[in-house]
C-alpha cells in the first residue's frame, strides 16, 4: 500500500520510531499482531485535503473530524429518519399495538446484541460493523410501508427484530468513533456534533409527514411517507461502506489509533469481560444508560400520540428533534469549558442536568394531570388555542433527551482513551439502553395508565443520576492515566509513545499519555 510523501502527511513532525529493542520486545504474537507505524497508512489521497478555499482547506478523508461527519451523515440519514417517524407516535399508525410489538422485538434484540457489539466491532472492523447496522433501517421502513397497505404484522415484527439487531451494531461504531477519535479536550465537542448532524434528519425527516399530511384529517400518514424515508435511508446504506478503516485514522497532532492486527472471537469476548472486571465502576452508569431512551415511548405514544391531531403530531416531531440540536450544543459547550477543570466541568454540568430533571420533568407532571388514556381524544390542534404550553413542553422533552445523552456519553468517554474499551462501553450503553426502551414499548403496548408511564419514567431519571453520582464526582480526572488504560491491554506504554508524533499533545495539558491505546 502507498504510503504518503512527507508533505502529504497530516502532522508536521512524523512520529518516534521505536528502537531496535523495542521493536524486538513487542514482537507481535500470532493473534495479536502490532501494526508498525509506518505501515498503517492508506492511499495518498487520505491524507490530502478534501477541499481548499484559499488559505482554509477541510480535513483529510481519514481525519477524526471527517470520519465523525461520515458517521453523523449515517445517522442522519438511518436513525435520524427512524426517529421521524417515531416520533410521529405509532409510527405514523392510528392503532399503535402492532406498531408497539414490532418497538418491543426491536429493542429487545437490540438489548442483547448491543451489549455484545463491542466485541463484533473490534472482530469485525468498525466499517462493516456500521454498513451491517444500515441496512436494517431500511427494512424497518419498508415494513411500515407494506403495513400501511396491507396490515402485515408478522412482517413489521420481523423488521423490527432485525433492526435491533442492526441497530446495535451501528449504534456501537458511532460510539467508538465518537468517544475515541477525538483528542481529549474536544471530547464535548464531538459528542455535540455528531448529535446535531443526527437530529437535523429528524428535524428534515419530520417535514416529510407535515407536507404530505398538512392538510389530511386522517390518522395515519400516507404512503408517500414512508417511500420518501426509504430513498433517504438507501441513501445512508450506501454511505456507511465510506467509512475508513480505524488503522488509518491520524489525528491533527500525528498521533494514531492503535490497532490490533488478526483479533480472534475468543480475545474480544475475553476483552469484554476485562473491561468488566478491570472497570467494575461502569455499572454504577448502567441506570443511567437504562434511563435514557425509557421515555421515548412516552413522549411518542402518551403525549404526541395520543394528545393531538396528525399534522400537529408531525409538527411536534420536528420540534422535538430541532431542540435536540440545541440541547447537544449546549451542553457539548458546557462539558468543554475552558475555564473549569474536568472534574469541576462534569460536577457543574451534572447538577444543570439534576435542576432540568426537576423542572422540565415537573412541568410534566402537570400537564399529564390533564387526561389519562381513558379520557384523551387525540384532537389538539396547533390552530388551536390552547396549543402553545404542550407545544413548549414537547420542545423541552427534546431539549431533556439530548442534554441527557450527552452529558453520559461525555462521562463514558471521559473514562478512558482506550477504542477497545470505548467500543465495549458504547455495546453497554446501547444494550442495556435498548432493554429499558423495550421495557417501557411494552407497558404502553399494554395500555399501563399514562401516570404510571410518566412516574417510571421521572423517577428512573432521578434514580440513575443518584446512583451515578460516585462515578461523576470521584472516576472523572483531568487526565486518563495511560498506565490504568492499559492495565488489561497487551500494548505497553512505549507502544503508545512510539504511535504518538513528539511532544504532541491530546489532553488539555501536554501530556503524551493521553494518545492511550485505541483500537477499535
Amino acid at each position: 500500500m502507498a504510503t504518503p510523501e512527507p508533505d502529504q502527511q497530516p502532522h508536521a513532525t512524523p512520529p518516534m520510531e521505536m528502537n531496535a529493542m523495542e521493536t524486538e520486545k513487542h514482537t507481535p504474537s500470532a493473534n495479536h499482531e502490532e501494526q508498525p507505524d509506518d505501515a498503517v497508512v492508506g492511499p495518498s489521497w487520505m491524507y490530502k485535503p478534501i477541499l481548499k478555499i484559499g488559505k482554509w482547506q477541510a480535513p483529510w478523508f481519514a481525519s477524526p473530524e471527517t470520519q465523525l461527519v461520515l458517521v453523523s451523515f449515517v445517522c442522519f440519514l438511518c436513525p435520524g429518519m427512524y426517529n421521524a417517524v417515531s416520533g410521529l407516535g405509532g409510527g405514523g399508525q392510528v392503532n399503535a399495538t402492532d406498531v408497539n410489538n414490532s418497538n418491543t422485538a426491536l429493542y429487545s434484540t437490540f438489548a442483547v446484541v448491543g451489549f455484545f457489539a463491542g466485541s463484533i466491532a473490534n472482530r469485525i472492523g468498525l466499517r462493516l460493523t456500521l454498513s451491517l447496522g444500515g441496512f436494517g433501517y431500511f427494512l424497518y421502513v419498508a415494513a411500515l410501508l407494506s403495513y400501511n397497505i396491507n396490515q402485515n404484522a408478522g412482517f413489521l415484527i420481523f423488521a423490527g427484530a432485525l433492526l435491533g439487531v442492526c441497530a446495535g451494531l451501528l449504534w456501537c461504531a458511532q460510539g467508538a468513533v465518537m468517544m475515541s477519535y477525538p483528542l481529549e479536550h474536544e471530547k464535548g465537542k464531538y459528542i455535540a456534533i455528531f448529535w446535531v448532524i443526527f437530529n437535523l434528519g429528524g428535524v428534515i425527516g419530520s417535514l416529510v409527514p407535515l407536507g404530505q399530511n398538512m392538510h389530511s384529517s386522517a390518522g395515519n400518514v400516507n404512503n408517500g411517507t414512508y417511500i420518501a424515508f426509504l430513498v433517504l435511508m438507501a441513501v445512508g446504506f450506501a454511505l456507511c461502506w465510506g467509512l475508513a478503516d480505524s488503522k488509518y485514522i491520524k489525528r491533527k497532532d500525528g498521533s494514531r489509533v492503535i490497532v490490533i492486527k488478526n483479533p480472534t472471537w475468543k480475545s474480544e469476548f475475553l476483552g469484554l469481560w476485562e473491561t468488566l472486571l478491570s472497570d467494575s465502576y461502569i455499572v454504577l452508569l448502567f441506570p443511567m444508560f437504562l434511563a435514557s431512551n425509557w421515555f421515548y415511548g412516552y413522549h411518542f405514544n402518551a403525549v404526541n400520540l395520543a394528545y393531538f391531531t396528525v399534522r400537529t403530531r408531525a409538527l411536534n416531531s420536528l420540534l422535538y428533534w430541532l431542540m435536540q440540536m440545541v440541547g447537544a450544543f449546549v451542553f457539548g459547550q458546557l462539558l468543554d469549558m475552558k475555564w473549569f477543570s474536568r472534574p469541576a466541568r462534569a460536577k457543574i454540568n451534572f447538577g444543570i442536568l439534576f435542576a432540568i430533571t426537576m423542572g422540565i420533568w415537573g412541568g410534566g407532571y402537570a400537564f399529564q394531570t390533564r387526561y389519562t388514556r381513558e379520557t384523551v381524544k387525540a384532537d389538539m390542534d396547533f390552530m388551536d388555542s390552547g396549543y402553545i404550553g404542550p407545544m413548549f413542553l414537547y420542545m423541552f422533552y427534546g431539549f431533556y433527551d439530548a442534554s441527557f445523552q450527552t452529558c453520559t456519553y461525555w462521562y463514558m468517554g471521559s473514562l478512558s482513551n482506550n477504542a477497545r474499551k470505548l467500543a465495549n462501553f458504547a455495546g453497554f450503553y446501547k444494550g442495556i439502553q435498548s432493554a429499558g426502551a423495550a421495557g417501557m414499548w411494552r407497558l404502553d403496548a399494554v395500555e399501563t395508565p399514562y401516570m404510571t408511564e410518566f412516574a417510571s419514567c421521572w423517577g428512573l431519571l432521578l434514580g440513575s443520576m443518584l446512583i451515578a453520582t460516585p462515578v461523576v464526582f470521584m472516576k472523572v480526572k483531568e487526565s486518563t492515566d495511560v498506565e490504568e488504560d492499559l492495565r488489561f491491554s497487551d500494548e505497553t506504554t512505549a507502544d503508545v509513545l512510539g504511535h504518538s508524533a513528539e511532544g504532541s499533545d491530546i489532553s488539555d495539558k501536554p501530556r503524551a499519555s493521553e494518545d492511550a491505546s485505541n483500537r477499535a
